[in-house]
């Protein structure tokens, strides 16, 4: 290569295309010189560590007196196609002024295909950009011109600007162009008042201008006017409309130097760059997913900066160029920095492919001769050391504040439960001082010490009057912990809970204890029941009526699902892990009840009130554990279980129920309660003679039984196993033994045919309900014509035919018949109080919430 040739290099799709322009020469036989413009398409080989040419291309340009010359090479979209292909503006100036301009496409085969040709009286060196089209764009006498490559006619943007600070594309805008003039006050200021201020203090301001749309867009969205004087070059990262507004997070560089982000317009964060007068920023993204920003500065250094903390990272001299794409063909992309070597005109002879991670390639750099090279690279080393400490650092920081933050949380969490159980056990409790902690004290008088009093919540005498029984058992890894309440009690409150506090003075550990409760119903002559919560209604359905306020009915209906709970729930249960109890070898722990307990006012239904009682307290040893004080009791005795009711509701408590409707259309379900007593050796307790236990030896050990029967052939089971493994353990052993033609079904919210009898009672109670109403009003209306069908009917004591007999008394008889009409009519239409109307309705409504209630648990059965 001569050293007359011009050299551009631009990156395309993972290879680099070379392009040289010689001068124009003439050639023999033709009356015109011509300049040859030729291609080199390189690829980069990783095992020569080199790039090597895959193919050329040619493109002869006939220059008669002129000067030929590369203008600018890039990327651009083509219209027609939508594929990208790179460009090359080529320019020929003749002698007579007249510039002209070639822009050229190069095809895949190395072809050149010339896309657009136009004439200037000037020469293009400002600002000169190619975008989508292909088209050209540039600045000339602050202004802004453009041609496109499908009419080849050069425009002027209806815009004055003194530099191009960025173009690129803009989502729902097009291409646009980020300018800086100079500034334009509005004669009536209906914009933003920071920005006009802005505008009228430095003189200058940003501007955006959408070439497609031929719209101006507001430069403050990208960045603040203030900086308009002082900005070399712009990059966007992101642009997107949420909620009709535009997002613009950018970077740019200044005459300061320093690099800049901002995002909405506002900077978030500036980084020092380590060379002056930067001219350009691109970005690049690698294979650890960092966003990079690539300065290059006039002086032909470079610096890269990370996005994550703005820090510079490496930084080079002498570059030549700098170039982003993906050339090892990793998936990712990686910078090829292209230095300068005075020795040789080849401008591949001296290069580096890295993405500051695990690719790095380098080829043509003597570290014995070219000692500043070496330096370089040590400093670029120390650099990214600094910045891995400072990230270090942060983080450290970072870790400390949020381990004072948790030690605060714990220190108020601790405080808070001293507090409630000396609230609860009636003892005086001494609030800490705000200060200490850094907190904000939010009592109005902070010049002494504040105690909480409040008279002992229950005495043991009180606690008689909701309490039958505080136990505990040990079932496994688990302790249950079991209050059972009294009849009276339950009836008043709801959406009962417990939870456990260790009453010990640990400082290092949280005094509450997580569990979890059951609510459970067990009779000696009954099956066992275990409630969560009350059904909801479901929440599609809504009030239609409005005889009371909201709040009314939603407390009735509230106080009705409530009782319909806790009449079938005496005992509430809280199971937590036993190991972490063990630890202390010996703890006390205070049982807590939560409820809500129901107003009456004047016999209205008030807002319930959230209460804490307690309930007592449980101590708990390591030695009481091994000798097995509170292990379940489960021996056979004369063909019953031994067991307790607490050790019923231990065993509940800790297991998981599911319930399954078995039905055989042509065999009765005998099968079933032998296999129960014979595979699974199962006994019925003796304080509940429904549910069995199994005693068999294994897995299924410890497994609790319900069998119903509906009917000879259909029926429920109900289990209660410890593991979803016992679960299907029993089921398989289940299967076997049922006729070939049973259906097993599990059951989700009890059973249909008990809800289908339930729905029918609903329904006939809610048309018993209006009817009863309507018919009430029908006989009395009845009642009242029953004269018209009577005969001999006497009107005001007089037979009606005596008052026919003359004129006088036919007008009487019609008089009379008509005061007997109008009476009747009033009967008819007869009001009703307002307060007897609520009454009715409100028994209306209850029946159909009850029926629309069950129809919800029969769809999700």
């Amino acid at each position: 290569m001569l050293l007359s040739e011009q050299q551009h290099v631009l990156a395309y799709n993972g290879e680099l295309l070379v392009f040289q322009l010689s001068k124009a020469k003439r050639v023999e036989g033709a009356a015109d010189r011509t300049a040859k413009l030729c291609v080199r398409r390189m690829a980069f080989d990783r095992d020569a560590q080199l790039f090597v040419q895959k193919s050329s291309g040619a493109f002869s340009v006939r220059a008669k007196h002129s000067e030929t010359e590369i203008v600018c090479c890039d990327c651009a979209t083509r219209s027609k196609t939508g594929v990208v292909l790179p460009c090359v503006l080529v320019k020929m100036k003749k002698h007579n002024g007249v510039v002209e301009h070639l822009l050229l496409l190069l095809h895949s085969s190395d072809r050149f295909e010339q896309c657009c040709h136009f004439r200037l009286d000037y020469e293009l060196k400002e600002d000169v950009r190619l975008f989508a089209g292909p088209s050209v764009l540039w600045r000339h006498a602050n202004k802004l011109f453009y041609v496109s490559s499908d009419t080849c006619t050069v425009l002027s943007a209806p815009v004055q600007l003194s530099s191009i600070a960025w173009m690129g594309e803009i989502e729902g805008e097009g291409t646009v162009v980020l300018g800086i003039r100079a500034a334009c006050l509005p004669e009536s200021e209906d914009g933003d008042e920071f920005s006009t201020s802005d505008r009228a203090i430095w003189g200058s301001e940003f501007f955006g201008y959408a070439i497609e749309m031929q719209k101006m867009l507001t430069g403050a969205r990208f960045m603040p006017h203030a900086y308009s004087r002082v900005v070399s070059s712009v990059c966007v990262c992101k642009s997107e409309r949420l909620q009709k507004q535009l997002r613009i997070s950018a970077a740019a560089i200044t005459q300061k130097n320093q690099l800049i982000w901002f995002q909405d317009g506002v900077p978030k964060g500036v980084c020092e760059l380590p060379y002056e007068k930067p001219c350009l920023i691109k970005t690049a993204v690698t294979s650890s997913n960092d966003l990079l920003f690539i300065v290059s500065f006039s002086s032909g250094n470079i610096c890269v900066v990370r996005r994550e903390n703005l820090q510079v990272t490496s930084k080079w001299q002498k570059v030549k160029s700098v170039l982003v794409d993906d050339f090892i063909g990793s998936g990712t992309e990686q910078l090829l920095l292209l230095f300068n070597d005075d020795s040789n005109t080849d401008a591949l002879n001296m290069f580096k492919i890295t993405d500051f991670g695990k690719i790095n390639y380098e080829s043509g750099i003597n570290y014995k001769d070219d000692v500043p090279a070496a330096e370089g690279l040590q400093e670029n080393g120390l650099l990214t050391i600094q910045a891995l400490e400072t990230r270090l650092q942060a983080g450290l920081a970072s870790v400390r504040e949020l381990q004072q933050h948790l030690g605060l949380k714990k220190r108020v969490i601790l405080q808070s439960c001293r507090a409630l159980i000396d609230l609860v056990e009636g003892r005086n409790h001494i609030l800490p001082s705000a200060k200490k902690e850094g907190l904000v004290s939010l009592w109005d008088d902070v010049g002494k010490p504040h105690s909480v009093t409040k008279e002992p919540s229950l005495t043991p005498k009180l606690q008689d009057h909701f309490i039958e029984k505080l136990w505990h058992r040990v079932v496994g890894d688990n302790l249950v912990v079991g209050v059972k309440l009294t009849e009276s009690f339950c009836l008043s409150v709801s959406d009962i809970s417990l939870s456990l506090v260790m009453d010990q003075g640990f400082s290092l550990i949280s005094p509450i204890i997580e569990c979890r409760n059951k609510i459970i119903k067990l009779n000696k002559v009954f099956s066992a029941l275990s409630v969560s919560s009350c059904q909801i209604e479901p929440p599609q359905k809504k009030m239609k009526l409005d005889l009371r306020s909201k709040n009314d009915l939603k407390e009735e209906f509230h106080k009705r699902c409530s009782r319909t709970q806790l009449d079938k729930a005496n005992t509430v249960t809280a199971v937590t892990s036993l190991s972490p109890l063990l630890a202390f070898h010996r703890v006390c722990c205070a049982v807590l009840l939560h409820a809500k307990k129901q107003k009456h006012q004047n016999g209205d239904l008030q807002k319930s009130k959230r209460m804490t009682l307690l309930c007592g307290k449980i101590l708990l040893s390591l030695e009481d554990i091994s000798n097995g004080k509170y292990s379940l009791n489960m021996l056979k005795d004369n063909s019953y279980c031994t067991g307790s009711m607490e050790d019923i509701a231990a065993i509940l408590a800790v297991s998981i129920k599911s319930s399954f409707q078995i039905m055989s259309s042509d065999c009765t379900l005998t099968r079933v309660n032998s296999w129960l007593l014979g595979e699974m050796e199962c006994v019925p307790f003796k304080e509940c003679h429904d549910m069995v236990f199994a005693h068999k030896a294994g897995n299924v050990y410890g497994t609790v039984f319900s069998w119903t029967l509906k009917s000879p052939f259909e029926g429920v089971l109900t289990m209660f196993c410890r593991s979803l493994t016992v679960l299907f353990q029993c089921l398989h052993s289940l299967i076997r033994v049922l006729p070939p033609r049973c259906d097993v079904k599990l059951m989700k919210s009890g059973s249909k045919g008990v809800l289908t009898e339930q729905l029918v009672l609903a329904l006939e109670k809610e048309m018993f309900t209006s009817r009863s109403f309507l018919s009430s009003k029908e006989s009395k209306a009845e009642n009242n014509l029953t004269w018209w069908n009577e005969p001999g009917k006497k009107i005001s004591g007089a037979p009606v035919a005596s008052l026919l007999d003359s004129e006088d008394g036919v007008q009487q008889f019609r008089e009379r018949l008509q005061n007997e009409k109008e009476q009747c009519m009033l009967s008819m239409h007869e009001t009703m109080d307002g307060t007897l109307y609520q009454e009715v309705a409100l028994k209306v409504a209850e029946a159909q919430l009850s029926s629309d209630m069950i129809v919800w648990r029969l769809s999700k059965s």
